[in-house]
């Protein structure tokens, strides 16, 4: 879309600068960006690392998935904790994110270089796409630009770097909120469809929060009159979401099937929790985001208490802060967006009302609130150009909450007593003092800075301009680098650790089989996902979405499985069970695997190796390889009657197995009488022991699963320690056969007697191709759409006329400045053509009063 409009300056009519402002909007965001993260990329030798989930789950997630996009195997992932769907896993990570297709080209080896120049091309475009919005409702292109740097570097933005994939939802966002708009302003068909497509693709868990806004927004503004559809646009709108949804099956299906698995999302906001928050600091969390840089996260410094650590609470605006949109919503006047921001705000404290952004899941989180940012940041677009807003009252206003939120919370007395008497009395209520009273300074330099530029404010005047672009840049960089500088003072293991032993992939490792495909590893007390660093198997994996199968298994024993794998050392049968051979323990922190003097294991069997890499390397002298058998079986019943504490040790002395199960299998298999098992170290070693007489001879992964072979003179059930789940099939000497779930969550065959069998398992994403069947026939269907759009409706988007004046009723003026008119019958004007209605929509004339 042309952005040429005239705007008033100085009483006249004047054409705005010449300029693509498109792309000037990209290329200031790409330069602010360039400023704050190149400065970090270079101490860090050409990387980014931040601290957190930064460092060890988007970093070496991006290597994983790029490495098996680049090999072809997208079905099962088996360097991902036990093993995980690829598709399904990772969809909510990375897959549908256009950035990360951007690093397919290039060598795995270049990904932790790749991390920077990312993320300054996603503020570009955050940029770009908050401009293609916020452009429309701009009287000048200036304005608009401005408002889009508010948004793509605002508190949740830069909050959020330190969750890498939630900036793709930044960026589709306001497109799809545009797309809408121009749907119903120029009836212009297809991109709705499109953006909705888009939007999905690249997060489906961010989609449902953004569905649930463009419904309020649509009818918000509906019900606002600031729009008018009929029926018929009405229904083919309905139909351009639906077509929009099902292009994005090819990767939404396999998702849903994977995520419902999980019984996180099984967890819906009800009874009193669904009207107040059970942290009462909580709502003080929510209005100090709004008017003060974000807290790290993870290190909530304003409210220590409000259990919002990952909440993703950030609606900072830079340096404008809440003066804009007080100032907005000061005015007397019915606007769509005025409505819409107490909408939201009110939704916002109320916590069911903010779980529909999330499917009414009971778990805290604000990560809707960019959608919020880019409400504020019109909002503050909308003031700087209208003559009405008093500044001076809303900067007042916005420097009063800040202050006295400031001194309530960094001076309000705490006393502790002993014994009913008073014994010491501490002021401040904030957990990191230093940061505290920074973050408190900026805030209050930000809005001085505002009255600074507010000096030079005159609409459409250069200077004004030039002033807010200058001292807004400042702002944005100088918090932003701030921001990251003491995220990056968290993690004192970056150079310590990451970049010389993980991001080095375990180089210095000089283990055979390591790396062989039945060999599993273990590390103590060690940097989450050391081993996806590595490319290595591990059964330590932080990563949130795994199979059902995988989180049943954990439950079963007494090990928590919400977001990350982390069995401790006393679930030491674990180990053998999962084909442990190898156990790393960090030598450059004090939590000792076998004590200072290396003479006492935290498990048996374990066997000092030696130490390369920043690491003690330990063998399990009990390493049973992957693919074992069993000649004794215990029903599902006897294994719940044993004590969590045991059970991964009894699984090591039969395989569990349903009623169902024991009538096909009884016949090589023997009851187990589970009251006359004894479970000591001993009889672990015994038990390993046993099962480490027949296994596999072979094991190795492929692209479409994996293979073994087995000898065995007798009929064997055979266990691998793999997640069951509903894509598997599997085949013996190329008959295929039943795969059995057994060990509560794990996958076992019956295999017949004979020599170098062959085993075949072959994996195929449940849902994915269902969800390319439907992708095809919606992109058909979509064509098929927009060629009856075009040639039996004849439908065409209604330009909307540029002009250098916009005619008006002199109704218009008598309301807007309380004038009276007597018809004397020698005025008439011209009526109004639907073209200038448009445009006086667009120019937000219709909503003065």
């Amino acid at each position: 879309m042309d952005t040429s409009k005239s705007y008033v300056r100085d009483g006249r009519i004047q054409q705005k600068p010449r300029g693509n402002y498109f792309l000037f909007s990209f290329l200031f965001g790409l330069a602010l960006a360039f400023v704050i993260f190149v400065p970090f990329m270079i101490v860090d030798g050409g990387r980014f690392l931040f601290y957190g989930d930064f460092n060890v789950q988007q970093v070496p997630f991006y290597r994983i998935a790029h490495d098996a996009i680049r090999s072809g195997n997208i079905g099962w992932n088996h360097l991902t904790d036990l093993g995980v769907n690829f598709i399904g896993s990772y969809s909510f990570y990375l897959l549908g994110s256009p950035f990360f297709w951007l690093t397919i080209p290039f060598p795995g080896e270049w990904l932790q270089y790749l991390m920077g120049p990312l993320f300054i091309l996603k503020f570009g475009c955050a940029s770009l796409s908050g401009y293609i919005y916020l452009h429309r409702y701009a009287k000048n292109p200036n304005t608009a630009l401005l408002a889009s740097l508010l948004y793509a570097f605002s508190g949740y933005s830069i909050y959020n770097i330190f969750f890498n994939h939630f900036h793709e939802a930044i960026i589709v966002f306001p497109l799809l909120l545009a797309a809408l708009d121009e749907y119903m302003y120029t009836k212009r068909r297809g991109i709705f469809a499109l953006m909705v497509a888009a939007a999905c693709i690249v997060n489906y868990y961010f989609f449902v929060g953004m569905v649930t806004f463009t419904v309020i927004y649509f009818f918000v503004r509906l019900l606002s009159g600031s729009w008018h559809i009929t029926v018929k646009d009405f229904l083919l709108l309905a139909l351009e979401a639906v077509l929009g949804l099902g292009i994005a099956c090819i990767l939404l299906v396999p998702s849903v099937l994977c995520i419902i698995q999980n019984y996180r999302v099984s967890n819906p906001i009800s009874g009193w929790s669904a009207l107040l928050y059970d942290r009462n600091q909580r709502y003080i969390h929510i209005l100090q985001c709004l008017f003060f840089p974000p807290d790290l996260p993870a290190r909530p410094n304003f409210t220590p208490d409000s259990e919002s650590k990952w909440a993703s609470l950030g609606a900072w605006l830079p340096m404008f802060s809440m003066a804009g949109v007080i100032g907005w919503m000061q005015l007397k006047r019915r606007h769509w967006l005025k409505k819409m921001l107490c909408v939201l705000l009110f939704m916002a404290f109320i916590p069911g009302l903010n779980a529909l952004f999330q499917l009414m899941n009971a778990s805290y989180y604000a990560r809707w609130f960019y959608m919020l940012t880019l409400m504020m940041a019109a909002a503050t677009m909308m003031a700087l150009e209208n003559p009405r807003v008093d500044w001076r009252r809303s900067l007042k206003w916005t420097t009063l909450i800040t202050l006295a939120m400031t001194l309530v919370i960094g001076l309000m007395p705490t006393l502790t007593k002993t014994d009913g008497e008073i014994t010491d009395v501490t002021f401040g209520l904030e957990k990191y003092p230093t940061r505290f009273w920074t973050y408190a300074a900026i805030a209050l330099l930000s809005l001085a800075l505002v009255g600074f530029v507010l000096a030079f404010y005159k609409r459409g005047s250069r200077p004004f301009y030039r002033a807010a672009s200058v001292c807004l840049s400042i702002t944005i960089v100088l918090y932003s680098v701030f921001f990251i500088a003491l995220g990056k003072t968290q993690s004192d293991y970056t150079y310590d650790h990451i970049i010389p032993y993980a991001l080095n992939g375990g180089a210095d490792v000089a283990i055979d089989d390591l790396r062989d495909d039945n060999v599993r590893t273990d590390f103590y007390e060690s940097l989450d996902n050391s081993a996806m660093f590595w490319e290595v198997q591990s059964i330590q994996a932080f990563h949130s979405i795994v199979p059902g199968s995988l989180m049943e298994f954990y439950d079963s024993i007494g090990v928590q499985r919400d977001v990350a794998s982390r069995p401790d050392t006393t679930h030491y049968g674990l180990r053998g069970l999962t084909s442990v051979k190898y156990l790393f323990d960090d030598d450059h922190d004090t939590e000792y695997f076998a004590g200072e003097d290396y003479a006492d294991p935290a498990m048996p069997g374990w066997m000092y190796y030696g130490n390369t890499n920043g690491f003690d390397i330990w063998e399990n002298e009990h390493y049973i390889p992957m693919g074992f058998t069993y000649d004794s079986y215990v029903t599902e019943k006897d294994y719940e009657n044993t004590s969590e504490s045991y059970r991964e040790l009894l699984m090591l002395k039969g395989i569990v197995l349903t009623d169902k199960q024991v009538s096909k299998w009884g016949d090589m298999l023997s009851p187990l009488d589970t009251s006359e098992l004894s479970y000591t170290k001993e009889t672990y070693k015994t038990d390993c022991e046993n099962r480490a007489k027949l296994t596999c001879d072979t094991f190795e992964y492929t692209n479409t699963g994996f293979n073994a072979t087995i000898t065995a003179s007798r009929d064997v059930p055979v266990f691998f320690s793999i997640p069951y789940e509903n894509g598997w099939s599997a085949y013996v000497n190329g008959e295929k056969v039943d795969i059995e779930k057994v060990n509560v969550g794990f996958m076992a065959i019956r295999v017949n007697a004979g020599t170098n069998v062959k085993i075949e398992f072959k994996y195929r994403t449940p849902g994915l191709f269902l969800g390319m069947a439907i992708t095809v026939v919606c992109v058909l269907l979509f064509a098929l759409y927009m060629v009856l759009m075009r040639t039996i409706f004849k439908e065409v988007p209604v330009p909307l006329t540029r002009h250098n004046m916009v005619l008006r009723p002199l109704s218009h003026y008598a309301k807007k400045h309380g004038a009276h008119f007597e018809n004397s019958g020698l005025i008439h004007v011209k009526p109004r053509s639907q073209t200038d209605r448009a445009l006086e929509k667009k120019e937000g004339f219709d909503n003065d009063d």
